[in-house]
């Protein structure tokens, strides 16, 4: 129900229980595979370890103050890793990086799982991987962790960008794309 709400007109509320069933599992991933999602390799560095992991939830907070959220499953390495390091990388990537994207995501065509001798990485301000031609990369401070059912959505201060451009690696229908251009 869209609501539209006016300085003169209060809030309506629902008048019956919105008390219903959760869609089937298997329903809601088939129909999310409709929804196009840039990829991205999330990093960090610390005390609790140097860990990545490939990720496609991940969208700007704010401009003012700078932040990202980046969404991880609370049973990967990757989320203990974060909370207890307090900082992260957000390496958007380009369509060159499928087998990296594949890499992190614990599936390499060849070599090992989650392995950063795979390409060319830098330690940023905040001592988190970045990787070296990146579309885009934002080095984060952990500002907030909210957990939301098998994730735990981290939010970051953004405390550095750098970025070698180029087209963003895409990832819908189950699979790798880029963006076409329209005219």
């Amino acid at each position: 129900m869209t609501q539209t709400i006016t300085a003169d007109r209060p809030a309506m509320r629902p008048t019956r229980s919105l008390e219903l069933e959760t869609v089937d599992r298997a329903d809601f991933i088939r129909a999310m595979a409709g929804a196009a999602n840039s990829v991205s390799v999330v990093t960090t560095d610390g005390r609790a370890g140097r860990v990545g992991i490939t990720v496609s939830s991940v969208s700007s907070v704010s401009a003012d103050p700078p932040l990202v959220l980046v969404c991880v499953n609370r049973r990967s390495p990757a989320h203990r890793a974060m909370r207890a390091n307090a900082v992260f990388a957000v390496n958007l990537l380009g369509t060159r990086h499928r087998e990296l994207a594949d890499t992190f995501a614990g599936r390499p065509s060849h070599g090992s799982a989650y392995d950063f001798n795979t390409d060319a990485w830098s330690r940023g301000a905040t001592g988190a991987p970045r990787l070296a031609d990146a579309v885009s990369s934002f080095e984060c401070v952990l500002d907030q962790a909210h957990d939301a059912g098998s994730h735990t959505v981290f939010i970051g201060r953004v405390v550095s960008v750098a970025g070698a451009g180029g087209r963003p690696l895409l990832y819908g229908d189950r699979s790798y794309g880029g963006m076409c251009e329209l005219n």
